[in-house]
């Protein structure tokens, strides 16, 4: 009976347009991409640091260097990407709570914004070109997500199936038996029948 009201902050934004990504809800998306970029850090590091401790590393020990490098670098190149994907998402979710609507320029803006917050501490020059690099960097990466979702093939709707037929009227078996008379015909002739038998008693004591 009574309309529910979504809570403050998550009102209900319009559908994405064609050619972009679906993506999780806001409160939920900044841990998904911290996780996800932690991960993605984590993984791309240990296989960067073990050729490069190979490298460095004296012959007979190319496989412990390979070792050390992964376990002493790779969880703070993780740890990188984890801080840079947490605070893309924020900014994301940010321009989308301040926009009303989710659209490939959230994410340009997200990645200048990032790129000025990461860069800070050298001045305002190096975090105008960090912030300049990652708007580019984010506007290619959006560019070509939409084009390849533009060309993909679009999901066809099944074909309308005609409406179902009723099933066709089997006739119904004649009863079996002596045929049914009405019982206001019998009781006119049981009328007329006594009447008879009344007219020829009247003949029979003349």
């Amino acid at each position: 009976w009574h309309q529910r009201r979504p809570p403050l902050g998550c009102a209900r934004l319009p559908a994405r347009p064609r050619g972009t990504m679906e993506r999780d809800p806001c409160p939920h998306r900044i841990l998904d991409d911290i996780g996800g970029a932690f991960a993605m850090g984590a993984i791309g590091g240990s296989l960067w640091h073990s050729f490069a401790g190979a490298r460095n590393s004296p012959s007979g020990e190319r496989l412990a260097g390979s070792f050390y490098y992964v376990r002493s670098r790779a969880p703070v190149t993780g740890g990188n990407f984890a801080v840079w994907g947490g605070l893309f998402s924020a900014f994301d979710c940010t321009f989308v709570a301040l926009r009303g609507k989710e659209d490939p320029w959230n994410a340009i803006a997200s990645g200048a914004a990032t790129g000025y917050v990461l860069a800070a501490r050298g001045g305002w020059r190096a975090a105008s070109r960090s912030a300049a690099v990652g708007g580019v960097l984010l506007a290619m990466i959006e560019g070509l997500n939409h084009m390849m979702m533009r060309s993909a093939p679009q999901p066809q709707a099944p074909p309308s199936m005609p409406p179902p037929q009723p099933p066709p009227a089997v006739p119904r078996p004649a009863p079996e038996g002596p045929p049914l008379t009405s019982p206001g015909l019998d009781m006119v002739g049981a009328g007329r029948g006594v009447g008879g038998e009344g007219e020829l008693m009247q003949d029979k004591w003349k």
